[in-house]
């Protein structure tokens, strides 16, 4: 059999091993120079492995067992095809057919399969669920071409390629990364001796946003330590309108000392901090930050289109809980109206009044024979109700007692003082323009190319799927497509030069490095003497020049003729046997 390239002989001998039942190996390739002259490959149990180790002690398992399964691949230069001269198809081993998928060659891993298994790792769904989603999408384990082990492999080396040596620099390309996309995403590194990180703090423009108005209680929490180094991790943590945790900052303390925690703090109410977000707010508009978004920003904005297309429906036909209900976020109106719920179960008595001043004892019901009393002062003149419980102090909103003392005196509004801003969904929040800081994945041009493509492909399958005829009309355009770009790619590899004026980076990406050249020590020749040795051999070669060039012409054609015959031969016995 002749092939086009030597590539096309190698994979037509995989293909027919999956198909027999064993994987195959480049066992070894002669070359001339830089010339591939022929290959050899085998059945991967050619040879036969011995171990150092004593059987007594371990034993490992073993695939050799000397088979003899190969072929023999050279090269017809003159007529620039490879043609297969040897082949051996006997085996020292059974082949099973059915079992050859789970052989290491001919498990594989496609385009569409890498860019799932990054993008789950990316978002921190473990590989065995990634590996259950391909099973489950394929039909079975049976329909897929790999195993579980092939996505950890995968991951640990493509995705987690990063040496424990690089951590600490790519921290810092991180950090600087951030820098570049928004020139007030601040961060604070605290060095040792041998430059290595002992403590670290950032935040980006979105938290510091968040912080004038989130910032009146602040949580730092320093539970977390990270698992390969034991940096302990803070985060400065606060809620939102919607009682929502959100991110303010993040740190590294290599221990919990007390200067580790006043560098910290110092960090955090840094001037510089606060001159770049000054300057920041002068110099730059709020809503031209290109950010990528995080999971506490979606939460918040999924809230607030929550709080502005829905409305809660008020539990009591009070005009105060219609009060609250206009103003307040979806999270803290339920909060309020578990209040007005509780109403229920208050029983108000008038201790005295004078001026306008009243003293109330509110009895709570808490169970069948209990009441719990509270003492409730309400200032007719100045709109004010205070209760002894300090719910309203302490979470910002009105207790049971105070609305249950309210209604005794029939107020129909509350004060605007305890409709706080803090939880209204009505203010234009400045931290909502800027979208959270979150790094691009590194992904390489050939990822971003197969992204693009399958999301634009979507699109029409959907809409070709939805009778047979447009899938047909689809199939009859895949067709075509696939093979006029396998035209082009066989036409760019017979491409042998590269100009400016014809090159793009595709074909820059394309090029290869030459083949590295085993070498024993040095030279035994030098350049000098070699020349000198061609100068001496130019009056012989002049002899011999004729003389060999009509050998190679003889040879051409004995190879032409000899290739025309056997072809010609193939087709008598094809219309023979018909």
């Amino acid at each position: 059999m002749t092939f086009t390239t030597l590539e096309d002989a190698g994979k037509f001998y995989r293909n027919y091993a999956k198909a027999a039942g064993f994987s195959t190996r480049v066992r070894c390739t002669n070359r001339k120079g830089n010339e591939i002259k022929n290959q050899l490959i085998t059945c991967s149990r050619e040879g036969k492995w011995k171990s150092k180790i004593s059987p007594t002690e371990k034993t490992n398992p073993t695939a050799g067992l000397n088979c003899p399964a190969r072929i023999y691949i050279h090269t017809l230069k003159d007529v620039g095809a490879w043609i297969i001269s040897k082949v051996v198809l006997d085996h020292s081993h059974p082949c099973c057919p059915s079992k050859a998928e789970m052989l290491k060659q001919h498990r594989e891993l496609s385009m569409s399969i890498r860019r799932t298994i990054e993008n789950n790792e990316e978002a921190g769904i473990r590989p065995s669920k990634t590996y259950q989603s391909f099973v489950a999408a394929a039909g079975g384990h049976r329909e897929l071409n790999f195993i579980e082990k092939d996505v950890r492999n995968y991951i640990t080396r493509e995705v987690r390629n990063v040496s424990e040596q690089e951590d600490a620099k790519e921290f810092g390309k991180y950090l600087l990364r951030m820098k570049e996309k928004n020139p007030n995403f601040f961060f604070e590194l605290q060095l040792e001796e041998d430059q290595s990180i002992k403590l670290a703090f950032w935040a980006d423009a979105r938290s510091r946003a968040a912080f004038e108005y989130f910032g009146d209680v602040i949580s730092f929490d320093t539970t977390y330590n990270t698992n390969r180094y034991n940096l302990v991790c803070g985060s400065f943590v606060g809620v939102n309108h919607h009682d929502q945790s959100t991110l303010l900052g993040c740190s590294l303390m290599k221990n919990e000392e007390i200067e580790s925690f006043k560098w910290l703090f110092q960090s955090w109410s840094k001037d510089s901090f606060d001159r770049n977000w000054n300057d920041f707010l002068l110099n730059f508009g709020l809503g031209d930050n290109k950010w990528l978004s995080g999971s506490r920003e979606q939460a918040e904005r999924e809230s607030d289109a929550a709080d502005f297309h829905t409305v809660i429906p008020c539990a009591t036909k009070s005009c105060i809980e219609a009060q609250f209900q206009d103003a307040y976020t979806h999270a803290k109106f339920r909060e309020v109206q578990a209040q007005f719920r509780g109403k229920a179960n208050c029983i108000t008595r008038l201790k005295n009044s004078a001026l306008g001043y009243s003293v109330y004892e509110v009895g709570e019901q808490v169970s069948s024979s209990i009441f719990n009393k509270f003492v409730v002062t309400y200032d007719s003149v100045a709109a004010e109700v205070k209760c002894h419980c300090l719910l309203f102090e302490s979470r910002g909103i009105l207790c049971r007692h105070a609305l249950s003392v309210l209604s005794f005196e029939q107020v129909s509004q509350v004060s605007p003082r305890y409709i706080l801003e803090r939880w209204s969904k009505k203010v234009k929040r400045r931290h909502t323009h800027i979208k959270s800081s979150h790094d691009e994945p590194l992904m390489e041009p050939r990822s971003k190319r197969f992204d693009q493509l399958v999301f634009r492909s979507q699109n029409i399958c959907e809409f070709a799927s939805e009778s047979e005829e447009l899938t047909a009309i689809l199939h009859r355009a895949y067709d075509n497509v696939m093979a006029e770009m396998e035209a082009l790619k066989a036409k760019r590899k017979g491409t042998s030069s590269l100009s400016h004026e014809d090159a793009n980076l595709e074909s820059v990406n394309e090029l290869q490095s030459p083949p590295r050249i085993r070498t024993r020590g040095r030279p035994k020749n030098r350049l000098g003497s070699k020349l000198e040795k061609q100068i001496a051999n130019a009056t012989k070669k002049k002899k011999t020049k004729v003389l060999s060039e009509v050998k190679v012409m003889f040879f051409k054609f004995v190879a032409i003729e000899f290739i025309f015959l056997v072809n010609s031969l193939g087709n008598v016995c094809m219309l023979y046997f018909r």
